[in-house]
């Protein structure tokens, strides 16, 4: 009962965070390695248990997405399934061992690129005179990294999405988090998918956690209009700050 109530919570929270200001997955994943789940199977069922956020995320913003440029919109929906897909197989084909040890460094870049993610966003260079329904022609080759580090670790994701929008010249911000949660929703069924052939997901565990993420992101879309943001990403980035240490001591 401990266990269940342990992973239901941390879900909720995740849902809630995530609908705010992302972060889900600081909760999530150590809730699950906390009850037992190997580290691998651990975070591929962190990463099924927050994807409903981010199709709710996606319908949200479905009016800027129709007006951004289909051919772009579609190129971009492409490399987030191969992608999502070469990083789940990436993180298969990891010894648990390794994984473990990869972890907490992971978490702690997680853990820095949400702190200085404004920072990062204007120090990027930003192209001139670009409209947001164009991008870079040589984007697609730093969209395809962004995609396959979010198949095989979801933390930060977010961050380096809008990082990477900026760079292709992209400002309008609603668009811009509209494509982060569509290409997040998109990747991270992909990486579902693969991980659900695989036979790694703990599904009872998964289930749970989805149904309880979902409700918190209802309630976090309440509390977005409530609670200064400014609190949140600070309180965000003590939970990541605590999670990465207790995993290094680990």
């Amino acid at each position: 009962m401990f266990d269940l109530t342990l992973i239901i919570t941390a879900a909720f929270f995740a849902g809630v965070l995530n609908s705010i200001a992302g972060g889900g997955s600081f909760l999530t994943l150590p809730a699950l390695v906390y009850i037992g789940v190997p580290i691998i199977p651990a975070n591929a069922t962190s990463t099924v248990s927050v994807f409903p956020g981010y199709i709710s995320g996606t319908v949200g913003f479905m009016t800027e997405l129709k007006a951004f440029d289909r051919r772009q919109l579609i190129v971009m929906i492409l490399l987030s399934v191969i992608g999502g897909v070469l990083g789940a197989l990436l993180l298969l084909v990891t010894p648990s061992h390794v994984f473990n040890t990869v972890v907490p460094w992971l978490l702690l870049f997680a853990t820095l690129l949400f702190a200085l993610g404004d920072k990062i966003n204007k120090l990027v260079p930003h192209p001139q005179n670009m409209d947001s329904n164009r991008t870079l022609n040589k984007g697609w080759i730093p969209t395809l990294l962004v995609t396959i580090y979010g198949g095989y670790f979801n933390g930060g994701l977010g961050i380096i999405l809008l990082a990477l929008f900026s760079t292709l010249g992209m400002k309008d911000i609603k668009l811009m988090s509209g494509l982060k949660n569509a290409l997040s929703a998109i990747l991270s069924s992909s990486s579902v998918i693969t991980f659900a052939l695989a036979g790694i997901i703990y599904w009872n565990e998964a289930m749970l956690m989805m149904i309880a993420a979902t409700i918190g992101g209802y309630c976090g879309a309440i509390l977005v209009r409530r609670l200064p943001q400014t609190f949140v990403r600070y309180f965000i980035i003590v939970i990541g700050t605590v999670i990465t240490i207790a995993f290094f001591l680990r």
